[in-house]
């Protein structure tokens, strides 16, 4: 029992950052937003995110109303860590352009990056309506809410998008996530196989998966879990991890960065 409690703080204290990665898993990407390669054939600067914010930063300080570069350049900040840069920029975007949903929906997603949370609810909230929902935004404001401790109201909205997007593997890994922050083991478990049980789902729902399984005691099935028809050398890195995840449990305030649980497909 000793051994539990102490890992639930550990693993609630980690998922503050696990389920905000798992909830802006859906975020745009930008092939979707600069289009195909060249005629060319050049490389796209989207494979090498610092070459990312060059490019699209270039873009952006060329022409700084152009919705578009302002997006692109936010997502490239974004990719490499820089959170308020990106803030800064896609708050002015959208000043330049109030009705742009896209871009609004990338300043909310870059305001639940930088941990402003409530604000990031209601930007996503303007970023789309009850009329015309959007399942990822849906998403990111629940993660938004479970943020703020909001957990029964989070669970309204991944509700909400699954209705939308059934059985999509990153709304039932926040949901998973959600129950971990509450404590409902049980419940966070049902969730996380169904994530781990959906097409599509990044492998590192069964990692959530594993790590939720070791939390209730069970650590040969966790470990079973995170391995289970992998190659040897991704095996071995996933049981490693999940050692690695469990043995904090004595010291969960070490000072390290958790290493985030979820980190699913980016579908749009």
């Amino acid at each position: 029992m000793r051994h539990q409690c102490s890992l639930a703080r550990f693993l609630a204290s980690a998922a503050v950052t696990a389920i905000l990665a798992a909830g802006l898993g859906g975020c745009q990407t930008m092939s979707d937003i600069t289009g195909s390669i060249t005629a060319k054939a050049e490389p796209s600067p989207d494979a090498d995110p610092r070459r990312a914010v060059e490019v699209y930063g270039e873009r952006y300080r060329a022409n700084p109303k152009d919705a578009d570069a302002a997006l692109a350049y936010g997502q490239a900040l974004r990719a490499t860590g820089q959170r308020s840069q990106a803030a800064a920029v896609l708050e002015q975007a959208t000043i330049a352009h109030p009705g742009n949903k896209a871009l609004l929906a990338g300043y909310g997603r870059a305001l639940a990056d930088n941990g402003n949370f409530q604000q990031a609810f209601d930007v996503l909230a303007r970023a789309h309506s009850p009329e015309n929902p959007d399942w990822r935004l849906l998403s990111v404001q629940g993660t938004a809410l479970d943020q703020l401790g909001r957990h029964e109201e989070a669970r309204r909205y991944y509700a909400g998008a699954l209705k939308i997007s059934p059985e999509q593997p990153s709304v039932l890994s926040n949901l998973g996530m959600s129950y971990v922050l509450s404590k409902d083991l049980p419940k966070a478990e049902e969730a996380l196989r169904r994530a781990y049980d959906s097409p599509g789902a990044d492998a590192k729902v069964r990692q959530n998966l594993g790590l939720v399984v070791g939390l209730q005691g069970r650590f040969a099935e966790a470990e079973a879990i995170v391995k289970a028809d992998l190659p040897a050398d991704e095996a071995a890195a996933n049981v490693a991890y999940l050692k690695q995840m469990l043995s904090r449990k004595d010291n969960p305030r070490t000072g390290a960065r958790p290493t985030p649980m979820a980190s699913l497909s980016r579908p749009d």
